[in-house]
Parts: structure tokens; C-alpha cells; sequence
């Protein structure tokens, strides 16, 4: 691989992430809205509520902006330049699609990263819920396999994508929403039916909010919901990989992929 390459798309990701004004509003607009406005209901849940269920609601919502954004920036970035036309023509470059998919997964962990330090900064400072109080490891462990984990959900609908075409382009943004009941997002695992439950724990995120919820009570890392997700991250992520070299190599052999920007 080529770091001048990787560089050259992360390049292009940095413009188009500041120019355009669609990603402007789905990333930090509708990431630091949607922090006030469930900060605002975790305040009033916390006058009629138990404060540590209204504090669950919050918890859920911060963290799920790393697995929307990271997701939303692997899919989206291949779709800005399928829809300007450009896709094809960066791979008449010596750029490989290794390196293409590298960049993407720098971008998404980049965006991320400085996504959701902003929002956990507004939720300290502005409802006092200081999610850096469980400790910097313990939330970099958290925060690094969900970022995993949208990186698969990312790689898998690129795949889709290149195969199908932007006919099922919906998915790029809508696809990930799939997870966020069945991965209790915003309760423990018990609420679910059971059947659901054994859908969840299949799901590496679960384990994470699972994880997170118990370092409110007990500032602690939960080795063990950490080491279930980062398993089960392995196994989502290489065939994530795969699910994607296959319909790669069928949008190539059937030609969708330079039809894709018809």
C-alpha cells in the first residue's frame, strides 16, 4: 500500500466533509442536536425518574453516534463520487481499492473520534453527565469496538452498493438504524423478548452498552462484555471483508461498476 495514496483520499474526504453542506448537517449538526435534545429529556427523566434509567437514555445516545458517524462516512464517501461521476476514474490511478477502502476507515475513525469528543464535552458541560468519568481506557476500549463494528456495517453496504448500484443508496443511511433496538442501545439486554436477546448478544455493540452501563455504577473496565464484542468484532469484520471482495469482483465482472455512474 501507498501512504501517499491513503493520504490523497483522506485528502479529498477533508474537502468534501467541509464543502458540502449535506454532511455538514448530518454529521456535527445532527450530532450536537440530537445530544441537547436527549439532554434536555435525560434532565426531566431525572426529576421523575430514577437517575441512573434516565442516565441509561443518555449513555446510549452518545455512544451511538460512533457507530452512525463512523458508519455514515464509510458509505457516504463512496457515494459522493459515484454521484459526481468520479468513482471509476480514481482507480484508472495506480489507487487500489485496498487503499481506497484504508482511507475510508482512517476518515470514518477521524470524524468519529472528534465527533464524539464534542458531544461528550456539551453532555458534561451542559447536563452534567460526564461520560469521561468511567476513565479514558475503559471508554477508548468502548469507543474502539464500535468503531469496529461500523466499519463492517460500512464495508458490507459499500458492497452492496458497488454490486447493486445506487438504486438501494438509502441503505447507506438507514441500514445501521437496524441495530439500534436490537443492540440495547438505550436499556439493558433483559428488556428485550428473549428471542431478541439471542439476536443481541450476537451483536458485538450489545456487549459494549452492556459494558458502559455497568461502568456508570462501577467505574470499571468489564473485561469480560469487552472481550465478547472485540471476538465478536473479529468474526463481523472478516466477513465484512469478504462479503465485500465478492461483490466487488461480481461488480467488475458484470460491469455494474463503471455502470453505477450512469
Amino acid at each position: 500500500m501507498s501512504a501517499n495514496r491513503i493520504w490523497a483520499v483522506l485528502e479529498q474526504e477533508a474537502f468534501i466533509t467541509a464543502r458540502s453542506v449535506e454532511v455538514v448537517i448530518d454529521l456535527p449538526w445532527f450530532s450536537i442536536m440530537t445530544i441537547i435534545v436527549f439532554g434536555f429529556i435525560t434532565r426531566f427523566l431525572s426529576t421523575v425518574l430514577d437517575t441512573s434509567v434516565a442516565h441509561y437514555l443518555f449513555l446510549g445516545t452518545l455512544l451511538w453516534e460512533v457507530v452512525r458517524i463512523a458508519q455514515y462516512s464509510m458509505s457516504l464517501g463512496a457515494l459522493w463520487n459515484i454521484w459526481s461521476h468520479n468513482f471509476s476514474n480514481m482507480f484508472i490511478t495506480p489507487l487500489t481499492m485496498v487503499e481506497y477502502i484504508t482511507a475510508q476507515m482512517i476518515s470514518a475513525a477521524a470524524k468519529a473520534a472528534l465527533l464524539f469528543t464534542i458531544v461528550c464535552a456539551i453532555a458534561a458541560a451542559g447536563f452534567g453527565f460526564n461520560l469521561f468519568g468511567i476513565g479514558l481506557g475503559n471508554l477508548a476500549l468502548l469507543f474502539g469496538n464500535l468503531l469496529i463494528f461500523a466499519w463492517s456495517i460500512g464495508i458490507f453496504i459499500l458492497g452492496i452498493i458497488l454490486r447493486l448500484g445506487t438504486r438501494i443508496q438509502a441503505l447507506a443511511w438507514g441500514f445501521v438504524f437496524l441495530f439500534q433496538p436490537l443492540s440495547a442501545a438505550y436499556y439493558p439486554l433483559k428488556v428485550l423478548p428473549g428471542a431478541l436477546q439471542s439476536v443481541a448478544r450476537a451483536l458485538p455493540a450489545t456487549w459494549v452498552f452492556e459494558a458502559a452501563r455497568a461502568s456508570l455504577a462501577a467505574p470499571a473496565i468489564r473485561w469480560d462484555y469487552v472481550g465478547l464484542s472485540a471476538g465478536e468484532n473479529v468474526v463481523y469484520f472478516g466477513l465484512a471483508l469478504w462479503f465485500f471482495s465478492y461483490m466487488y469482483r461480481r461488480s467488475r465482472q458484470t460491469g455494474q461498476f463503471a455502470r453505477n455512474e450512469e
